[in-house]
């Protein structure tokens, strides 16, 4: 499955944003999805997961409850909104398919990014102060 990810930009602390990451290729119904993040010279990061069908969700503790990850299978879309954006939120933002779905289960698994078949370019985010 192939991924774009757009949607990024610069913004002010305490916005709102949203990303996009639209796919193509094979059925989005066997492949869940995550949005990571790599902030200025750190490692890349996990920051939340969605289900195959959209009814499970998990997030990174710094990050839950001000952004939602969801899809919309129908237009092939992943999202990631994000709420009450901080500097510390700046990165770039990639989004991330598999098809292991027994990974899916476990936070390891579901944070490691090894899980992940396919990548994004990534989109940048910038939040200032």
């Amino acid at each position: 499955v192939q991924l774009q990810a757009f949607g990024g930009g610069l913004v002010q602390a305490g916005d709102s944003l949203r990303l996009s990451c639209t796919t193509s290729g094979r059925a989005l119904s066997g492949y869940f999805f995550a949005w990571f993040r790599q902030p200025p010279g750190k490692e890349r990061e996990f920051v939340a997961a969605v289900s195959w069908s959209g009814g499970s969700t998990f997030y990174a503790g710094s990050v839950k409850g001000r952004l939602t990850i969801s899809r919309d299978n129908p237009k092939n879309t992943v999202y990631l909104q994000m709420h009450s954006l901080e500097p510390e939120d700046t990165a770039v933002y990639y989004c991330a398919a598999s098809s292991q779905r027994q990974r899916y289960y476990s936070l390891l698994g579901r944070s490691s990014r090894n899980t992940y078949d396919s990548w994004g370019q990534g989109t940048l985010v910038t939040v200032s102060s």
